[in-house]
C-alpha cells in the first residue's frame, strides 16, 4: 500500500504564492521510477489535471496555468512539489497528488485564493 499526502495548501490573496507538496510513504518502492501529477476539483466542477512530471523529469501543464505554476520532484525525499504563483480566485479548488497509472491518489489539500 502507498500513502500520498499532501501539505502547503492555505488561505491566499490573488496574487500570492504557495508551494504544495506531495510526500509518498509505504510500500512505493523507488519513487523515482513513477510518473506523478497535480490534479484540483473545484466545487461542483470534475477534477482535472493541472500538471504532470515523468519519472525522467519531463513535465506537463494545463494552460490555465502555464507560465504560473511549476511542478518539480526531489527522489531522495519521495516527495514531489507545486509551486505556484501569480494565483487567481478560479485556482481555488482541493489539490490532490496523484501517483500515475497507480491508482493512487492523496487526501487532497484545500487551496483558496481570494480576490
Amino acid at each position: 500500500q502507498v500513502q500520498l499526502v499532501e501539505s502547503g495548501g492555505g488561505l491566499v490573496q490573488a496574487g500570492g504564492s504557495l508551494r504544495l507538496s506531495c510526500k509518498a510513504s509505504g510500500s512505493i518502492g523507488i519513487f523515482g521510477i513513477y510518473d506523478m501529477a497535480w490534479y484540483r476539483q473545484a466545487p461542483g466542477k470534475q477534477r482535472e489535471l493541472v500538471a504532470a512530471i515523468t519519472r525522467g523529469g519531463r513535465t506537463n501543464y494545463d494552460d490555465s496555468v502555464k507560465g504560473r505554476f511549476t511542478i518539480s520532484r526531489e527522489n531522495a525525499k519521495n516527495t514531489m512539489y507545486l509551486q505556484m504563483n501569480s494565483l487567481k480566485p478560479v485556482d481555488t479548488a482541493v489539490y490532490y497528488c496523484h501517483l500515475e497509472g497507480h491508482g493512487y491518489w492523496g487526501q487532497g489539500t484545500q487551496v483558496t485564493v481570494s480576490s
